[in-house]
This record gives C-alpha cells, structure tokens and sequence, in this order.
C-alpha cells in the first residue's frame, strides 16, 4: 500500500481550497464515517478514495452511463 492511497491534511485543504483547520474536520469527519462502516483509519489521513466519493470530485457510476 502506498502513501497516495491516502490524503494528508495539507491535500484536503490544498484540493477543497480550505484552511487546514478547516480541512482537520473534513478528515475528522470522514474517518468517522469510516469508523462507523467498520474500517480502521489512521488520524491526520483519509482514504483518497472516499474522499473523492465524498466530494464533487468521485465518478459516480451515474456520471459514467451519460458521457
């Protein structure tokens, strides 16, 4: 597993255009989410992944059936 599986504070708040107190509680957040599906997460970092399910940023599959 590689370090761009995950997101650090500095890459939320550089990708929502945050403060990176602001960014602390997107992640915070998120790992809570996580948590509550049953996933362990690790403080400070969030899956790239679900962040960008989270956000306007993830392809979602209804995207991909009108292109």
């Amino acid at each position: 597993m590689t370090d761009k599986n995950f997101m650090r504070v500095e890459d939320v708040a550089r990708e929502l255009d945050v403060s990176k107190s602001y960014a602390y509680k997107i992640v915070q957040k998120l790992n809570k989410e996580l948590e509550a599906k049953g996933y362990i997460t690790i403080s400070g970092r969030v899956n790239r992944q679900y962040f960008l399910e989270r956000t306007c940023y993830g392809g979602s599959t209804e995207d991909s059936e009108r292109k």
